[in-house]
């Protein structure tokens, strides 16, 4: 069984997890400080919650154009620019009384370049390791974007009480900038992983490709709906409990990197098929609970219970890496990434509405309900598989190491 050690001993894995750690740190930090500024502004649960998750609805956008240069463009080159781009865009959004429409704008644009980093840098990742180690490079990194959220949303509510949302956000923008320089400095320039260039046409020819499958099709919405309902409900904390909102972020990390660490490290493939529903329904289960008003101590329960449910995520995308063509993998991960945001941002906006219409405990609950539906749909439709749609090949496989992201970061 592969070991961390060994992760971490692999040449070019170290750079690329401290890239990723801190961008997921500068999104939580920066995320957290401009949710909280555009809440004191406006005083909208919705323009609240999109500020926080709003810039994953960009990603339909970029994965309907910009998806197909994720295996066309040098990895490095890529990843250190994305940052640096995310960077300057967050020093901006700090800029005192910057228009709230500008704001968006600069939040679709960063939302564009997310769509395209996804699928560089997982396709990396499976570069980087072998066959056997992707599964748990995949879980630490996961695990990472737990510990980092819980760090990222502790000193971001941190930084609001002792500072200001605007301080706040610029030191997100500083860790994006340190994601920049840790690729740049410590990967190594590779090629492209396929020749050609980059087109929308081709984009949508290798989207087309990838969900003409029936059972991909499945593993694609089981990645993207019931997470992205959930990533609503977690969108609502801020109108909630505006006063310990980076609390309740910082325990669903929590219990995300409980669920990643359980998952990627200890469950057996032979039981991953069978628990990869019922750990995914435990996302949605607990917030059913918040329709009684719990207090604060039994709510951060609820919220870490649920986190764990994340786990299934890892189960998911290795269901889908087992039904995906190998020269299809970068692409394919991005798809997985980008469409999963979008859910996410799509959510946020239904929740934010729900919010505004009755209240943020009401937005939770039904989109807990929501969730739990649609995993219990698919478990039904995966359970009705004949054969012919389950790919050739095991659930619990992994293609070879030619194929290469939430919650939140995926």
């Amino acid at each position: 069984m592969p070991r961390y050690r060994t992760l971490f001993r692999t040449p070019e894995f170290t750079p690329l997890f401290v890239a990723a750690a801190a961008h997921t740190a500068a999104q939580t930090v920066a995320g957290l400080g401009l949710a909280t500024l555009v809440f004191r502004s406006t005083g909208s649960p919705l323009l609240s919650a999109l500020a926080l998750f709003g810039p994953s609805l960009a990603q339909l956008l970029g994965a309907t154009t910009l998806l197909s240069a994720a295996d066309r463009l040098p990895p490095r080159a890529a990843i250190s620019g994305i940052a640096l781009f995310f960077a300057l865009g967050t020093a901006v959004l700090a800029v005192p009384a910057l228009p709230t429409w500008a704001v968006f704008v600069i939040l679709l644009a960063e939302g564009l370049a997310a769509s395209l980093g996804g699928g560089v840098r997982h396709g990396l990742l499976n570069e980087v390791l072998p066959r056997e180690e992707y599964l748990l490079g995949r879980s630490v990194m996961n695990m990472a974007t737990g510990v980092f959220q819980i760090g990222g949303f502790a000193t971001g509510g941190l930084l609001v009480a002792l500072l200001s949302p605007r301080g706040t956000v610029l030191a997100g923008a500083g860790l994006y900038l340190a994601a920049a320089l840790a690729a740049r400095l410590g990967l190594g320039a590779r090629p492209p992983r396929t020749a050609g260039r980059p087109s929308v046409a081709e984009t949508w020819r290798t989207n087309g490709r990838l969900l003409a499958v029936p059972a991909r099709r499945r593993a694609y919405l089981a990645l993207w709906v019931p997470n992205g309902l959930v990533v609503g409900c977690e969108s609502l904390f801020v109108p909630y409990d505006p006063e310990r909102a980076g609390l309740l972020f910082a325990c669903g990390a929590l219990g995300m990197l409980a669920g990643d660490t359980v998952v990627g490290r200890f469950v057996p493939a032979r039981l991953r098929a069978r628990i990869r529903f019922p750990l995914q329904a435990l996302l949605a289960a607990p917030f059913l609970v918040f329709a009684l008003g719990p207090g604060r101590p039994l709510a951060l329960v609820l919220v870490t219970v649920s986190a764990v449910g994340y786990g299934a995520s890892l189960l998911h995308q290795e269901r889908l890496m087992a039904l995906v063509p190998e020269e299809l993998s970068g692409h394919a991960l991005g798809l997985h990434s980008s469409g999963m945001l979008t859910l996410q941002g799509v959510s946020a906006a239904l929740a934010g509405t729900l919010a505004q219409a009755a209240s943020p405990r009401t937005g939770m609950v039904l989109l807990a309900l929501a969730s739990l539906t649609v995993t219990l749909l698919l478990a039904r439709a995966e359970r009705g598989e004949g054969p012919g749609e389950r790919g050739g090949a095991p659930s619990g496989a992994v293609r070879p190491a030619a194929q290469g992201d939430r919650r939140r970061t995926a």
